[in-house]
C-alpha cells in the first residue's frame, strides 16, 4: 500500500510560530500581524480577509525578505530526513497550507513531492490578492483530493498532520492522523499525537503503526 502524508506548515513543520509572522518579523510588523493572527483565531476574520490583510501588511516584501524567513524559521528538526525516508519506500509526501504559496512551496526544495499555499501575486506584490485563490480549510480536502488523483492513491491512503482547528476537516477525511503539538480539540481527533520538535518522532508513530504487510 502506497501512503501519501499530508503535511501543514504553520503549527506543524514550525514550532510556535507560523509563516506570516517570520515574514512579518522581517519588515519590523510583528504587532500588527499578532492582532490579525488573534483575529483569525478568534474567528472573527476568515482566511481570505486575512490573506487580504497580510498582502496590505507586505506592500514592501522582497524575495530577499521571503528567503530571510523561510532560513530563519524555527522548523522542527528532520523535516527532509522524513521526506527522504517517505520517497524511499514509494510513499508521497506534500505540504497543504493556508500560508502564502510562495513561502510554501520553498519546501518542494527539501524534498516534498507537493506543496500548496494560498496564492499570492509575485514578490515584489505588484496586483491584488484574488480570493479565489485563498485556501480554507475545507479547501485542503480539495487539495488532498487532487493531489490522490496525482500519485494514484485514494483518501484511504492518506496520513495528515496538523496542529489546530484549521486542520479538523482533513483529519476527518482521512483515517490516519497526527496531531503535532497541537490544540486539544485536534488531538482528540488524532489518531496519533506528537508532542516535540523532531519531525522524526512523529513520523514514526505512523511508521511503526502500519501493518507489517505494508513495510517494504
Amino acid at each position: 500500500m502506497t501512503l501519501l502524508h499530508l503535511f501543514d506548515l504553520d503549527g506543524t513543520l514550525m514550532y510556535g510560530s507560523a509563516a506570516p509572522v517570520e515574514i512579518s518579523r522581517q519588515l519590523g510588523v510583528s504587532e500588527e500581524i499578532a492582532e490579525l493572527e488573534r483575529a483569525f483565531a478568534a474567528r472573527e476574520i476568515g482566511p481570505h480577509q486575512f490573506s487580504m490583510a497580510a498582502r496590505e501588511l507586505w506592500s514592501d516584501l522582497t524575495s530577499a525578505h521571503v528567503r530571510a524567513a523561510f532560513d530563519g524559521s524555527p522548523w522542527l528538526s528532520g523535516i527532509r530526513d522524513v521526506w527522504a525516508e517517505i520517497r524511499e519506500r514509494g510513499d508521497y509526501c506534500a505540504v497543504i497550507s493556508l500560508s502564502p504559496s510562495f513561502f510554501v512551496e520553498l519546501l518542494l526544495e527539501w524534498g516534498a513531492h507537493a506543496a500548496h499555499g494560498s496564492v499570492f501575486p509575485e514578490v515584489p506584490f505588484t496586483r491584488p490578492v484574488e480570493a479565489a485563490g485563498i485556501l480554507t480549510p475545507e479547501g485542503k480536502v480539495d487539495v488532498a483530493d487532487r493531489l490522490c488523483a496525482r500519485f494514484g492513491v485514494g483518501r484511504s491512503d492518506c496520513v495528515a498532520y496538523g496542529d489546530s482547528l484549521t486542520d479538523a476537516v482533513l483529519f476527518e477525511a482521512v483515517p490516519r492522523s497526527v496531531a503535532v503539538n497541537a490544540r486539544p480539540y485536534l488531538a482528540e481527533r488524532a489518531t496519533h499525537v506528537y508532542e516535540g520538535r523532531d519531525l522524526r518522532e512523529a513520523y514514526q508513530l505512523v511508521a511503526v503503526a502500519r501493518p507489517v504487510a505494508d513495510a517494504s
